[in-house]
């Protein structure tokens, strides 16, 4: 066995999904798992079978919709639990069972009414029922943050014998310190004279914010395989954070660790997961919130348009975010603006630029944050002496939709003096529309980012529409401005294709 190798173990479908509101269909729950599949994590823990006929269903699903990775479902120490979790996992490539109980004092007493070495006994019986159905059993220590670390020891030694392959350490209430946690791992791996039979896991909460600084403690400390969730989702205040340990692990070379994670797939299996489950991600969130790579000092600003590393230890690209963001505000300096001007399209000389600068400290003194809209208003939008001149103009639009037509739209393009003309159906207005210009562009363009704002509101009010669209790997900014939603729309589209050309 490879001894730097961190087995990713993703509990987001079992853990994660227990959030109130967060529940998934059972189609939702393969669409995440074909994800994390890519994403390339090593273990999904499907679900907990025995809790009902959907979670039983989701599991058996989930079996034969991925080859990859294990398929895991959680059980209690019994032989009702295990025998539904067998079943659920028959159609698996690859198959583990999850078992435990708990292991500190406080579970033991209140939540068991039992003893030690009745819970020693039952924790033991589990592992051996469950390896007659599979070959891989891991056994959870539950509370094992608070549990006393020589019974601990005695319960790891006495599942690894009974058959156990993965004993998961967890910090059920997120109670332990980083140190605290980090010496519990160590005491195991010293005291247990069996374990280098077994992978030792992490399982950390987050109700003191610790979960992933402990995770890496337990790292640090011999574990070789670590339990987590996209976004760090969970009950309370949630679990690892799957992309934090990921990406810790990548960047800090020193430790010698790695594992199986496609880094470039982790932005986007992020935005689904928060969509698929109502949880939108907090935007100074590490790696995937929206503020992870947006600079609003001045001084960032400058230092990472200069070298990105000077205030990026993470290149936004390794967690498949196109580029950072530069943000502006009133605290931003000259090349930041000189930079989003220069994307919008206009070319200054520095003294128009020192100009301009004024004029948009003044905006950014009344805003707190300047839009692309707000740039083209500061310039004067269609000012040619500032403007690139635009290669495409629109000469004809017209839209035919409603109900029960299909929206047709007919495009006229004058491109670099010739007038070109096509038409085309969508699912919308705006769809045809676009539909249309493709057939006289003929070049692969997505469209990335679509927003429609009302400017000032009523039903006559100019809409102003911002388009985002990806061409050669490169993202390109359109606006458009009209009373016609239709028709702002197509002025943004060909905005950005004015930025292409």
């Amino acid at each position: 066995m490879d001894n730097n190798r961190v087995y990713v173990f993703d509990t987001t479908l079992r853990d994660g999904e227990q959030v109130p509101g967060c529940q998934l269909t059972t189609v939702e729950k393969i669409e995440v798992a074909k994800e994390l599949e890519a994403l390339g994590v090593d273990i999904i823990e499907a679900g907990f079978p025995i809790s009902s006929p959907g979670d039983f269903q989701s599991v058996v699903e989930i079996s034969k919709a991925v080859s990859e990775p294990v398929i895991c479902a959680l059980t209690r120490a019994n032989t009702k639990d295990i025998d539904a979790a067998a079943e659920a996992l028959r159609f698996a490539k690859r198959k583990r069972i999850h078992t435990g109980i708990g292991a500190s004092d406080m579970h033991i007493k209140y939540k068991f009414n039992s003893t030690r070495e009745e819970i020693l006994k039952r924790g033991a019986d589990a592992v051996k029922y469950a390896r007659q159905f599979v070959d891989d059993v891991e056994f959870y220590a539950e509370d094992a943050g608070r549990a006393d670390n020589e019974f601990l020891a005695r319960m790891v030694e006495a599942v690894i014998a009974a058959g156990a392959t993965v004993v998961n350490i967890p910090d059920t209430n997120g109670y332990c310190l980083p140190d605290q946690y980090g010496a519990k791992i160590k005491y195991l791996m010293d005291h247990v004279s069996n374990i280098d039979k077994a992978i030792i896991s992490v399982h950390c909460h987050n109700d003191l914010g610790l979960a992933t600084a402990n995770t890496i403690a337990g790292i640090m400390n011999g574990a070789r395989q670590v339990e987590c969730t996209i976004n760090g989702i969970g009950e309370r205040a949630g679990n690892t954070s799957l992309e934090e340990v990921a990406m810790i692990l990548k960047t800090h070379h020193s430790l010698g660790l790695h594992t199986n994670i496609n880094s470039k797939h982790i932005y986007g299996i992020s935005t689904l997961v928060s969509t698929m489950m109502r949880m939108p991600v907090q935007p100074n969130k590490a790696i995937v919130g929206r503020n992870a790579f947006a600079h609003s000092s001045g001084i960032h600003q400058d230092g990472v348009l200069k070298h990105r590393e000077n205030y990026e230890i993470l290149n936004p690209e390794d967690v498949g975010i196109a580029t950072n963001s530069i943000i502006l505000t009133a605290r931003s300096g000259r090349h930041a603006l000189k930079h989003h001007l220069e994307r919008l399209g206009y070319k200054l000389d520095k003294i128009n630029l020192d100009e301009v600068y004024q004029r948009f400290l003044e905006m950014a003194d009344q805003k707190k944050e300047i839009s692309d809209a707000d740039l083209q208003q500061l310039m004067g939008d269609g000012d040619e002496k500032n403007y690139v001149d635009k290669a495409i103009k629109l000469m004809l639009l017209q839209v035919v939709c409603g109900d029960p037509l299909r929206p047709m739209a007919t495009v006229k393009l004058k491109i670099n003096g010739e007038e070109k003309e096509a038409s085309a159906a969508g699912n919308g207005p705006v769809n045809a529309t676009i539909n249309a210009i493709h057939e006289i562009i003929k070049d692969d363009i997505d469209l990335d980012e679509f927003s429609i704002q009302a400017m000032h509101g009523g039903s006559e009010d100019v809409s102003k529409v911002n388009m985002r669209v990806k061409y050669n790997g490169q993202s390109y900014y359109g606006f458009g401005y009209s009373t016609d939603i239709v028709n702002a729309s197509v002025n943004a589209y060909v905005d950005a294709l004015n930025k292409i050309y």
